[in-house]
């Protein structure tokens, strides 16, 4: 186990912290170091393996965070983004490198990320898919190749227990779609129509999230001309997907200097 990484999940009861610890297990060249949970939370000071309903692996569901990083070589954060930007914090005094998929996230809890990244390599992103990123950078693309006659729409489909709209996948497509017009998303964001709202403002990027059921993530980039429409879409079937990205990024990570990256740097695109 010493010649592998050991890296701690942040939030570890939550799906996603389950899949990342599934993830972990399934990495030959990872351990899971620890895992945490809030305080008060049933799983602090049990063991791990028995909370995920199996035998006792010796790891500690703990409530310090700082107990924890003490002893891993990375960590992934897949929480909320007040905890996500004060384990970030950690992780720089700890010169580790940290993988976020956190979504939700403002622009001060950005900007204390970016200050915790001049001391450790921190990876962030609203997917961490490779199909989701070879999707990002063709809709890069194919806004920069067709002008704003072409109306762009953002359409997202997630489970019923998804806190946050539009989902950090579709703010990424939207990312890619605005620079590639050379543009500002948060200048030409349209989040909601309601009434009579006037005919659609020309190069505006539209955003729509549908709620329900158990979907774990569909994503569909519209560009609609006159008398045509490009559609670019991803759909996920297994949220094991995102966790196994994750993993890889943080394994990437080990050997990076400090500075803020993308799964795009990971994956080399």
């Amino acid at each position: 186990m010493t010649d592998t990484t050991g890296i701690a999940v942040m939030g570890a009861s939550g799906r996603m912290g389950q899949n990342l610890l599934q993830a972990i297990m399934e990495n030959k060249n990872a351990h899971i170091a620890g895992a945490t949970e809030r305080a008060g939370h049933d799983w602090v000071g049990r063991d791990l393996g028995e909370c995920l309903g199996g035998t006792a692996n010796g790891i500690i569901v703990s409530d310090d965070p700082l107990e924890v990083l003490a002893h891993s070589q990375a960590l992934l954060d897949f929480t909320a983004p007040d905890a996500t930007v004060a384990h970030a914090e950690l992780a720089a005094q700890a010169r580790i490198p940290m993988v976020i998929g956190t979504t939700g996230l403002t622009d001060e809890h950005l900007a204390k990320i970016a200050a915790a990244a001049r001391h450790a390599p921190i990876i962030r992103a609203g997917n961490m898919s490779l199909g989701v990123n070879l999707l990002t950078q063709l809709v890069k693309q194919v806004a920069a190749a067709l002008d704003a006659d072409y109306d762009i729409e953002i359409t997202e489909t997630h489970h019923h227990h998804k806190v946050d709209a539009p989902s950090g996948t579709a703010l990424m497509l939207g990312e890619a779609a605005a620079e590639g017009r050379g543009e500002n998303l948060s200048e030409i964001s349209d989040r909601g129509r309601d009434g009579l709202t006037g005919p659609r403002k020309r190069g505006d990027i539209g955003f729509h999230a549908l709620r329900g059921g158990s979907v774990i993530g569909e994503h569909d980039v519209i560009f609609s001309g006159e008398g045509e429409r490009i559609i670019l879409s991803h759909k996920a079937d297994d949220r094991l997907l995102f966790a196994r990205g994750a993993v890889k990024a943080a394994l990437w990570g080990r050997t990076q200097k400090p500075g803020e990256y993308s799964m795009l740097d990971v994956l080399g695109l």
